[in-house]
């Protein structure tokens, strides 16, 4: 989506990002040469559209699964960021091109299936789409667990993007099972289900069938499990100011399975999501600059930190 990022009828900053976006561009540069990342969504034919993919390309994401739309154009969202560092948004969505991504027979995404090692979407990736539409990508991410590759889902929960919260209880009870990774905003599970405390979003969160279950809970230690393992506990990065939080999750998902599909152990890779998530949100917008994370970057003749 197009990002505009200031004060009402002040200045605006113009950028692109999103949730699953955004994990794309992070994960993609934490992988370096051992990752090729493609992103699945639709954009439309006009200019902004093709700006988008340009940049895209320049991000380093593979456009082999992006549909183009004609006639349509892509979202937009505007954040507004208080002094504390935490943002609020307005969306233009409702007729973006990524909702009609599946509004085909067969999808770049469906038709390609054979050829992904990992497949990640999120609780949002959900929201947007229709009903018809949300059961193809369940299916379509069972079918890749069947034939064992690794299917991660994102708890991101945002109300305003649903049409009730037992439509959304459903889609994400789904998605829950579907998964073998799953990576769990605390407090987005505690708000959807209604639970009492974050204490019981964790214990909801432990219960789940997947395999490996991530559970990030703001300052607070990152909560790591495999299988029926107890929970492995992994500090925060704590920074001295945070100047936006956007994309601290997102980037936290793309630090965290960089290191997964890499082989690292699970607390490392919390460690190492942590630290990234943690370097993010010392800077505006949801994709930093290259430069400000390049410690963190493998090198072109190194391994990945």
């Amino acid at each position: 989506m197009l990002e505009l990022s200031g004060s009402a009828f002040g200045a605006m900053q113009q950028s692109y990002g999103g949730d699953t976006f955004n994990t794309a561009v992070y994960l993609g540069r934490c992988g370096g040469q051992a990752l090729r990342v493609f992103y699945a969504t639709a954009v439309g034919d006009d200019a902004l559209s093709q700006a988008l993919l340009a940049h895209w390309e320049q991000d380093g994401i593979a456009l082999g699964l992006v549909r183009q739309i004609p006639g349509r154009m892509p979202g937009i969202y505007q954040i507004a960021v208080d002094a504390q560092g935490e943002r609020s948004f307005s969306f233009w969505r409702n007729d973006s091109a990524a909702r009609s991504y599946f509004d085909t027979a067969t999808t770049p995404l469906e038709a390609q299936a054979d050829q992904w090692d990992a497949f990640y979407f999120s609780g949002i990736s959900l929201a947007i789409l229709p009903p018809a539409a949300r059961q193809r990508v369940l299916q379509f991410a069972a079918g890749l667990r069947q034939a064992g590759k690794r299917v991660v889902f994102d708890n991101n929960y945002r109300p305003r993007l649903w049409e009730s919260v037992e439509v959304a209880r459903t889609m994400f009870s789904s998605a829950f099972a579907v998964a073998d990774t799953v990576l769990i905003t605390a407090d987005d599970h505690q708000a959807l289900f209604g639970l009492a405390d974050l204490q019981a979003s964790v214990d909801e969160a432990y219960a789940l069938a997947a395999h490996e279950v991530v559970v990030k809970r703001g300052a607070a230690p990152t909560l790591v499990r495999l299988g029926p393992a107890p929970w492995t506990e992994v500090a925060a990065e704590r920074v001295a100011t945070v100047v936006d939080s956007t994309a601290a999750g997102d980037s936290f998902a793309a630090g965290y399975l960089c290191q997964r599909l890499a082989g690292v152990e699970p607390a490392q890779a919390a460690a190492f999501g942590n630290r990234l998530a943690a370097r993010v949100i010392q800077h505006r917008g949801a994709i930093i600059g290259v430069p400000a994370m390049q410690d963190l970057m493998p090198s072109a003749n190194g391994p990945s930190p």
